[in-house]
């Protein structure tokens, strides 16, 4: 059986952890003037924060998502007067003025039950033949042109329930058409890190992906990490509930790993627009009953001494719809490891959290145009040459998803950790 090229974070042990990277220079687009806009989506019915809602300023490419409190940052041109829509999975999007947006006031989106018209239930009774037919329409449903993107990418690393090490960057992305065979290629244009290293070199982990761990899970530009020709078949595919996404009807498919498949695939579900058969957003993880299976695919190298075990793998992917063509919007990474080390009382687990969203976007007819020393590799680790996290104004004009509490506190922590070992180290 040919196994799929499996979309991981590769790890390793190691005694140094980090690749140096120079950043580049700030640009002209930079020093643009530019209004900072805050708030919070909520549920109108229990006021809980909404995540991952999609954030969309009309007439632009600019966009961001919610925190998982609900929280946002929106950053437009100075003197805009546009329409933003706030969207979600199974919500009725919300549109209203930049002016209307109060940091006090908190936007509510209402829950939606859409049910499909009859034409479009029985116009597929066979979910994986819908499947097949949205990879074979990837080519009229996304976009024909080559676009440079502009995305925010954040990684936490967490030993058990604290956190260790947090990287934020903003990147170009030089997309390719889903047509082509020509791989993404990303640029690092900002970034910085804060990281307590004693936490990580107990067992010298390596993590090795950074923003293409969740480049790679756009599965309509790479579906040989899930979705071969071959492999499509390994799985059972079923419809859910339909629901909405943007105000538009989806399909909902499930998808489990076939039972007399051994090697480990994937499960989960995929939402395909019903009126273009286009994916609009997937969730899935890999199936881990096949632990030695699991472990050859992430583990690169390690001590004889040392065991690891992967505990969660998850993944999401989202598009974004402009004009009736799809592009990569979002897409994040989920995932656990206990790690056992011979002759010693306790194991480690450590959570690795990654996501990239696209925060704005041009179409690119002069091809790459990015500087090669800030071209990133695949197998890339982000730098530790970057700047640290005290600088409010580091960022400009980019749009980032707006830190949790829990990540602001921790990035203080760690930084009065390190402060205080090197005042001590001086002593």
């Amino acid at each position: 059986m040919k196994k799929l090229v499996h979309l991981t974070f590769r790890i390793s042990f190691i005694s140094v952890l980090g690749l140096l990277l120079s950043i580049p220079t700030m640009n002209a687009q930079e020093l643009e003037n530019y209004v900072e806009y805050k708030g919070k989506v909520v549920d109108n019915i229990s006021s809980n924060g909404l995540e991952s809602v999609s954030i969309r300023v009309e007439d632009t490419n600019i966009n961001t998502i919610t925190n998982s409190d609900g929280q946002f940052t929106l950053k437009v041109p100075e003197n805009a007067a546009n329409t933003v829509v706030f969207s979600l999975l199974g919500y009725q999007s919300a549109n209203m003025l930049l002016s209307e947006i109060k940091e006090e006031t908190p936007i509510m989106l209402t829950q939606q039950i859409t049910e499909l018209s009859q034409v479009n239930v029985t116009t597929f009774t066979n979910a994986e033949a819908l499947v097949r037919t949205v990879f074979k329409k990837k080519a009229d449903n996304s976009m024909k042109e080559n676009t440079k993107m502009t995305a925010f990418y954040r990684e936490t690393i967490k030993r058990r329930n604290r956190n260790v090490s947090l990287t934020e960057a903003v990147v170009n992305l030089y997309k390719e058409p889903y047509s082509s065979s020509k791989k993404d290629v990303i640029e690092l244009h900002k970034a910085r890190k804060s990281t307590d290293y004693r936490r990580l070199d107990t067992v010298a982990v390596k993590l090795q992906g950074g923003p293409f761990s969740t480049l790679y899970i756009d599965v309509m530009k790479y579906p040989e990490f899930i979705f071969t020709q071959t492999s499509i078949g390994y799985y059972d595919y079923s419809f859910d509930t339909p629901s909405t996404i943007n105000g538009k009807p989806v399909y909902v498919i499930n998808f489990t790993q076939k039972e007399n498949i051994d090697d480990p695939f994937y499960e989960g579900k995929l939402y395909i627009d019903s009126e273009a058969l286009a994916l609009t957003r997937a969730d899935y993880s890999l199936n881990l009953k096949n632990s030695r299976g699991a472990n050859d695919i992430f583990v690169k190298k390690k001590p004889r001494d040392i065991d690891v075990r992967p505990l969660r793998a998850n993944y999401h992917v989202e598009y974004r719809e402009k004009d009736g063509k799809w592009y990569y919007g979002y897409g994040s990474v989920d995932l656990s490891f206990k790690i056992n080390k011979r002759r010693r009382l306790f194991n480690q687990v450590y959570s690795l959290s990654s996501e990239m969203a696209v925060t704005d976007w041009e179409s690119n007819d002069k091809g790459l145009i990015a500087a090669p020393k800030n071209v990133l590799k695949p197998t890339v680790v982000l730098s530790d040459k970057v700047s640290g996290f005290k600088d409010p104004d580091f960022w400009g004009p980019y749009n980032v998803i707006e830190p949790e509490k829990s990540i602001e506190s921790a990035i203080d922590k760690i930084q009065r950790r390190m402060k205080k070992r090197k005042g001590g180290s001086g002593q």
